[in-house]
């Protein structure tokens, strides 16, 4: 049975069928931690896990390999939707869809962009 846990330190985010698109991505049995941030604790994890000083859009950790932990800072979401062409609430589905992908076991490829753009098709996200 899968497992999709959802939380939030910050007051908004987008509402998505999150659930749906981790089964088609992950898979069912998945069991997947997805947490909206803000941009201190962003900042703060990508410090101290991947010793990187910026405040990161998404953030996937894969704990074993049928779990994971995303965060998404939906501040950074919002002012980068423009450049990548989708609103704001698309953008953070995008995030969610790579920092699957990750998970799945992706690097940044030719690959993983088609796969993005796939699932953009598949759940109509724009």
């Amino acid at each position: 049975m899968s497992h999709l846990s959802i939380k939030s330190t910050v007051r908004k985010y987008p509402r998505h069928s999150y659930e749906q698109m981790k089964a088609k991505i992950l898979g069912e049995s998945y069991d997947l931690s997805l947490v909206f941030v803000g941009e201190t604790r962003a900042r703060s994890l990508n410090m101290r896990y991947r010793h990187k000083n910026y405040v990161p859009n998404v953030l996937s950790f894969p704990l074993t390999k049928t779990a994971g932990e995303m965060f998404i800072c939906p501040a950074v979401a919002k002012r980068e939707a423009k450049k990548f062409h989708l609103s704001e609430r698309g953008y953070v589905a995008f995030l969610f869809i790579h920092g699957a992908l990750h998970l799945k076991g992706h690097d940044h490829s030719d690959t993983m962009e088609k796969l993005e753009r796939k699932f953009l098709r598949t759940f109509q996200i724009s």
